[in-house]
């Protein structure tokens, strides 16, 4: 019995040493990722910087020129649905909008409601901006908030969580008419 215990032992540990020659002998091979996105990941565009992880919106954050231009697109389009004022331009409405679809989300959302821009532009945004606000039901008119929360806080009896999406959709769609 312990001449076959030694042999078993010995049998087992004569095939971890040779599987062990064995995989050393070999090159290994450089480990990639596997899965899902594993061609993309390959090909050396991952970073390991977190920084770059984050997903942008590239209509947003493109500079500028394409800014400014796609709010000179936009403003006729706006004018004729009668979401922006006459005399307005979207250059001036969206001036302290950090991204352009936000701004017109909270124009179509005034619209829509029936709320006054200035007031609801104050609240998502925290700027105070020459337009009087002083009639406006602003909490704290320096602390932005979510554009649902700024049009509970001006039109409580209104659905804002339903209208925030029904005026991100609409801002979305303008977008795509121009391109973006």
């Amino acid at each position: 019995m312990k001449n076959m215990l030694s042999i078993s032992i010995g049998a087992i540990l004569a095939l971890t040493v040779s599987i062990s020659c064995t995989l050393a002998a070999k090159p290994a091979a450089a480990q990639g990722p596997a899965g899902s996105g594993a061609s993309s990941a390959q090909d050396g565009s991952h970073s390991l910087n977190p920084i770059n992880w984050v997903k942008r919106d590239s209509h947003v954050t493109d500079g500028p020129a394409l800014r400014l231009d796609a709010e000179t697109k936009l403003t006729p389009a706006l004018h004729a649905q009668g979401t922006l004022a006459a005399a307005a331009t979207l250059t001036d409405a969206c001036a302290p909008f950090l991204a352009l679809d936000g701004c017109l989300a909270a124009l179509h959302a005034s619209h829509n409601l029936g709320l006054d821009f200035n007031c609801l532009r104050t609240g998502v945004t925290g700027v105070l901006t020459s337009a009087a606000v002083s009639a406006c039901k602003v909490a704290d008119a320096e602390k932005s908030q979510a554009l649902d929360r700024a049009i509970h806080q001006l039109k409580p009896d209104a659905n804002a969580k339903q209208a925030t999406k029904v005026a991100e959709q609409q801002a979305r769609d303008d977008l795509k008419t121009i391109g973006l």
